[in-house]
């Protein structure tokens, strides 16, 4: 027995030995999860990504302003990097034919637009970050409008904090009056187009020093605007269903386009836009007027028409904002309804 130990503790001598005279042999340095600070990295604004690569404008407004292709850093692997992030790149940023530079962090955002999968889901994709307006694309016909899934965008808009604006297309086909009633409450700039023309010269002063999304359902006309506003982008153009009255997607990425001094971000057209992700009470802050009656409602009040004792509601009955209070109110619960 003894000599076992012995034999044990021989062999426990030299492995320790071994163990700490061996080399490396691939001469890989250990590794740590102390990251270099990459004091010397460049900012620049992601204006597309395509399949894990990502375009990004370096030195933006100075006579230096170029564009550079990025991967991501393995340590940004599972942080979402979309158009519109400000993003420090190290590496080979010249942006000359072949160069490669990488992501190594993402700046702070001023904004996020999200929407999810559907109403049920609460996993949250972002669309496109730091703009501060939403340009919301709906036709008058061909396809019919569909004042529920605009509410839907305007829940998205307040609830990421950017201003929506309303452009309606194709008044040439119908009279936008009727569906453009269900948003007169709402403190929204509504833009028309004319018959067989966009309305691009107003449009452009409302994007001008301003990063603006466009979102829209599919075949409502939104690339046809984006090439009128920049007639080298030659963004793909879809047709309507002559049978399901449904749109084509054409747009397949999000990208970003200069219009003035101002960015209109392109996005593709969609058929939904959960909403799983939104705080409620970011709705209210839209509604500022509501807001300040909000604060004498009980605790938990949903606002709705069952709400019991809703300040909101009982100030409105009693005609304290008048007829536009009422109003507002629906297009407040309209919102809030699409949430439940």
């Amino acid at each position: 027995m003894s000599w076992l130990t012995d034999v044990d503790d021989e062999d426990d001598k030299y492995a320790d030995y071994e163990a700490r005279s061996r080399p490396n042999p691939k001469g890989n340095r250990a590794r740590t999860k102390i990251r270099p600070e990459h004091s010397d990295a460049v900012t620049g604004r992601v204006f597309t990504v395509d399949r894990g690569r990502y375009s990004v404008l370096v030195a933006e407004g100075t006579p230096d302003e170029h564009e550079a292709t990025a991967s991501r850093a393995s340590e940004l692997r599972k942080q979402a990097i979309v158009t519109g992030d400000y993003v420090d790149l190290v590496g080979d940023t010249s942006g000359d034919e072949g160069s490669l530079s990488r992501i190594v962090r993402i700046q702070p955002r001023s904004t996020v637009l999200r929407r999810s999968a559907d109403d049920s889901d609460e996993v949250e994709r972002i669309i496109v970050a730091n703009a501060d307006q939403m340009l919301i694309v709906v036709a008058a016909a061909n396809p019919e409008p569909r004042p529920r899934l605009v509410d839907r965008y305007l829940v998205a808009a307040f609830d990421a904090g950017l201003r929506p604006i309303l452009c309606i297309t194709k008044t040439d086909l119908a009279d936008p009056t009727e569906f453009l009633a269900n948003f007169a409450a709402l403190d929204i700039t509504i833009v028309t187009s004319g018959v067989g023309a966009m309305p691009t010269d107003e449009i452009k002063q409302l994007l001008d020093g301003h990063t603006t999304v466009a979102v829209g359902h599919s075949g409502v006309g939104k690339s046809t605007l984006v090439n009128a506003l920049v007639p080298d982008a030659n963004r793909a153009i879809g047709r309507v269903n002559t049978v399901t009255g449904r749109g084509r997607h054409t747009s397949s990425s999000t990208i970003s386009y200069r219009v003035g001094t101002g960015w209109i971000i392109d996005t593709p057209g969609v058929r939904s836009f959960g909403l799983g992700h939104v705080n409620p009470d970011n709705i209210l802050k839209s509604f500022t007027d509501l807001a300040v009656l909000a604060e004498d409602c009980p605790r938990g009040c949903t606002h709705l028409p069952d709400a019991p004792d809703c300040a909101i509601i009982e100030a409105v009955e009693a005609g304290e904002l008048g007829e536009t209070g009422k109003l507002r109110l629906d297009s407040f619960q309209r919102l809030l309804a699409s949430l439940a």
